[in-house]
């Protein structure tokens, strides 16, 4: 691609789980009623997870759901990122897992830990891999919280839920998609939104579990303070970044956390409700997943067309901050993709999983056949032998990157 390159939303999907737990079952787990939780915070409901579900299963679901949108298969994708703080596993990343269950043959992929403003991190991030030279970025945040709550504590069971958003960045020699960014943190307030043990500072113990080390702890009041306060100004900066006027955002997409905190930043920018999408009711806080699922809901609801000057924000852990300032610039409605595209991408998916069962056959085959590495015998023999064969089969450059 000649000339200046952008970095566009060319893919979108989510997933939510089909439970739904609503304030009426929450009054049954812990002292609260459904008016006061409504009153507080504008929630009504919130999904969560089922036992054979976890973060890797929702993203890769949304992930799915996003390249079908996109038109592109899983082979194409240069980078995954997957914004949580609720990952698969400790290590490998929840990202790699989501690059070999779609079939992501080419990508790089990686885990980001923003808190709730992770996915707009992520998205900056892509922006700058795709104005760098690669083609595409796939960006997810999911979250599931259910499992790191403590359902006896009003104070943040009520609030969090379950749910995944992804979205497909691709070059276009147009000028829109992320167009300015703004990024920010402020550990000094470190504590007032953490999980204290299961980290290097506080290792996994039988008194951290016992104790309930575990699960989130929030200081609410000092939160909603903050982010009633961050949230306007990190829409005005990114707007004078993007050299536009308040008066021109078409939509602003805030992350999900609680009603009146939206409802304040709306009187605080002095902008019209209606330019601010609201879904916080159904899906309560899903942390980085809540802007990728508002912008999915947002664009189905008619609110997104194209050249719409959006603004996603967002606040959370960390304490931590992010805006972006983009201009949409996909065609809507979607036109459905030729026939043959839709069944060679909906194809690769499970192409994926027999590729992924076969490698690892091939890896357990391989080490029962040639046995323990540094056995001093013929298999020990074989085994090196292929071991240098297969170095030196092995390209002698990495995975597609950002080109100079």
């Amino acid at each position: 691609m000649n000339g200046a390159r952008y970095a566009q939303i060319t893919g979108w999907g989510m997933y939510v789980p089909e439970k739904v737990l609503t304030n009426e079952d929450l009054s049954h787990i812990v002292d609260t009623t459904d008016e006061w939780i409504v009153t507080m915070t504008g929630i009504r409901e919130r999904r969560v997870v089922g036992d054979k579900e976890s973060t890797a299963t929702l993203a890769i679901r949304s992930a799915r759901a996003a390249l079908l949108v996109a038109g592109i298969a899983a082979s194409e994708i240069d980078l995954i990122i997957v914004a949580t703080i609720t990952p698969e596993y400790l290590f490998p990343a929840t990202a790699s897992v989501v690059q070999d269950a779609i079939g992501a043959t080419r990508a790089g992929a990686f885990d980001l830990a923003a808190g709730c403003s992770g996915f707009i991190y992520a998205l900056t991030m892509a922006n700058a891999y795709v104005r760098g030279g690669a083609d595409h970025v796939l960006v997810i945040g999911a979250e599931t919280l259910s499992r790191i709550l403590d359902w006896t504590d009003r104070n943040t069971c009520v609030l969090f839920g379950d749910g995944a958003g992804a979205v497909v960045v691709s070059a276009s020699a147009e000028r829109s998609g992320v167009l300015a960014s703004q990024l920010g943190s402020d550990g000094s307030g470190a504590e007032l939104l953490y999980v204290p043990a299961g980290g290097s500072r506080v290792p996994t113990t039988h008194e951290t579990i016992s104790s309930g080390g575990h699960f989130a702890r929030m200081n609410g009041r000092e939160v909603f303070r903050f982010a009633t306060t961050i949230m306007p100004q990190a829409v005005e900066a990114v707007v004078g970044d993007a050299g536009w006027q308040k008066a021109d955002i078409d939509l602003v997409i805030p992350h999900q956390a609680n009603r009146r905190i939206i409802e304040s930043a709306t009187k605080r920018l002095n902008l019209p409700p209606d330019k601010f999408f609201v879904n916080v009711d159904r899906y309560g806080n899903t942390s980085a997943a809540s802007i990728p699922i508002a912008l999915c809901e947002a664009i189905a609801a008619g609110r997104v067309k194209q050249g719409d000057k959006l603004v996603l924000v967002g606040f959370g852990a960390g304490l931590s901050w992010a805006a972006a300032a983009l201009e949409w610039g996909a065609a809507l409605p979607v036109k459905p993709q030729p026939w043959l595209r839709r069944l060679a991408v909906s194809i690769w998916f499970p192409l994926a999983a027999v590729r992924s069962f076969w490698r690892r056959t091939a890896r357990h085959v391989y080490n029962w056949i040639l046995g323990p590495v540094g056995k001093d015998d013929w298999r020990g023999r074989l085994r090196d032998r292929a071991d240098r064969i297969g170095e030196r089969s092995k390209p002698s450059s990495g995975p597609p990157g950002p080109k100079e």
